[in-house]
């Protein structure tokens, strides 16, 4: 009986070995456990990051080495070209990874306008009759709206001056952001709203108009006073219009 017990544990060991070796052999994955106990699986290998961001394997080792260091406390999750130029050794390489990072950002935002396109077309031929909404990735709960020099037009269900002040603006050609406060999110009642005030869904479409969710931006600014609130940045500073 204790011979079998014995021959139980010394084969539980070599596998739990070879297990181990394989992993490491395969270069794809390896493990490793958590002060919690929770095993992490640490993603493929380096070169094929690397070549992701148009780097060797030398350089990403040099961003993994910045990032466990200072550069990763002052600045956690930066990608790989901004840190690699932060911490550049010498001019050569700042100049050189300033390209690539212009090249990156230039084919990021060729591909993201490309599928903006096809979003809004794909909306078009979907939901002709129906008002977009902008996602709520566009600003962050609690953040100021988009400082793009257009009008930001804070606005609330019920609110007869403000269906009145939209209509107004929109006679006079104006763009602007609408941010309904209290929306909750829900997109419908932005609609209804925005339907109420007789906004052109055409401007809409067009993005002369844009309607959001509040999502917090109002208390961000520290305006207060009533709504309706068409406020707009001037050298850094949200003034009421």
């Amino acid at each position: 009986m204790h011979r079998v017990y014995l021959r139980i544990l010394i084969m539980a060991g070599l596998t739990g070995l070879w297990c181990n070796q394989a992993l490491a052999d395969s270069g794809t994955a390896s493990v490793r456990n958590s002060p919690n106990s929770t095993i992490n699986f640490i993603e493929g290998p380096a070169e094929a990051r690397a070549q992701e961001w148009n780097l060797d394997k030398q350089e990403w080792q040099r961003y993994q080495g910045l990032m466990q260091g200072s550069r990763g406390i002052y600045s956690p999750g930066l990608d790989p070209l901004t840190a690699l130029g932060i911490e550049a050794r010498n001019d050569e390489e700042r100049r050189h990874y300033a390209e690539l990072q212009v090249q990156a950002e230039a084919q990021r935002t060729a591909k993201e306008l490309a599928y903006q396109q096809a979003y809004d077309e794909a909306w078009k031929r979907l939901y002709p009759n129906l008002l977009p909404i902008q996602p709520s990735g566009s600003g962050s709960a609690g953040t100021a709206p988009r400082a793009s020099g257009r009008l930001a037009v804070f606005v609330k269900a019920d609110c007869v001056d403000c269906a009145q002040r939209v209509k107004a603006l929109q006679a006079r050609g104006q763009e602007f952001d609408v941010y309904m406060v209290g929306s909750q999110g829900d997109d419908a009642r932005i609609r209804a709203w925005a339907i109420q005030a007789n906004i052109d869904p055409t401007s809409v479409r067009k993005r002369q108009i844009t309607l959001n969710h509040d999502a917090g931006r109002w208390l961000s600014l520290g305006l207060g006073g009533e709504l309706p609130a068409v406020v707009r940045e001037v050298n850094g500073q949200w003034l009421r219009q």
